[in-house]
Parts: C-alpha cells; structure tokens; sequence
C-alpha cells in the first residue's frame, strides 16, 4: 500500500487559479513566505528569478508549479506546520505580483498530525 508523499505547502484552487493568471501576465513564478515588517507575513509572489534566493532560505515545495521558500529562521519556527496558500479581496504585498489584482495571496496553517509528521520525516530522511 503506496501513501503518496505529505507536503509542507498547498494552495487553494482560488490560490491555483490566481496563479495561472499570473504566470500568463507574467512568465514563470516563484513565492518566498514573507517574515513580517511592512508585508506582514504574506507570501509573496514574484517572477521567478527576481527573488534572490539565500543559503539560508529553504525550499518547502511548489504550488502550481512555482518554488516556494521560506527563510530558515522561519522555518524553525513553523516545521511542524502545513502551510495552505488561498487568496483573499485586498492589496498583496507592496512587491507581490498580484497587488494590482484587488486580491491577496494568504498564507493558513494547520499543525501536521501525528502520521503527517512521521512520514514528512521518513521523507525527508530525518
């Protein structure tokens, strides 16, 4: 009996479809899930390439085809926790791809449980 892999990011189909708008504006996007300050802590969505990715930075998966990263301070913080990416009305990040949209990516989040957690770890083989 195969289970098939536990992911660290999901987007919503409304998450999903925004970005199948954005890459078609757009070309190939990535996200980096913003640490606060003046964007909060929203994930940000920029043509890929545009981010300048960090050693410190960590790869949590793709949505829609696009990398997703997180800085590995953060991650310490959140590893125990399943990010849902969705979208909501409002004005995204002032450098966010889709702030002129009139809607903003949102980052959820559930704790893993318990089997999550231990086949994340047989995965990624901790």
């Amino acid at each position: 009996m195969s289970h098939s892999p536990v992911s660290r990011v999901t987007a919503t189909e409304a998450a999903l479809e925004l970005i199948d708008e954005l890459r078609a504006q757009h070309g190939e996007l990535m996200f980096h899930q913003s640490g606060g300050c003046c964007d909060g802590s929203s994930p940000m969505c920029y043509p890929r390439g545009e981010f300048r990715i960090g050693q410190s930075d960590i790869l949590l998966g793709e949505i829609g085809g696009c990398p997703f990263y997180m800085s590995e301070s953060q991650f310490e913080y959140w590893q125990h926790t399943h990010l849902i990416i969705d979208v909501v009305p409002g004005r995204g990040g002032m450098f966010s791809l889709e702030g002129p949209t009139g809607r903003r990516f949102h980052t959820r989040s559930r704790l893993f449980t318990d089997a999550e957690w231990t086949a994340l770890q047989a995965q990624e083989g901790r």
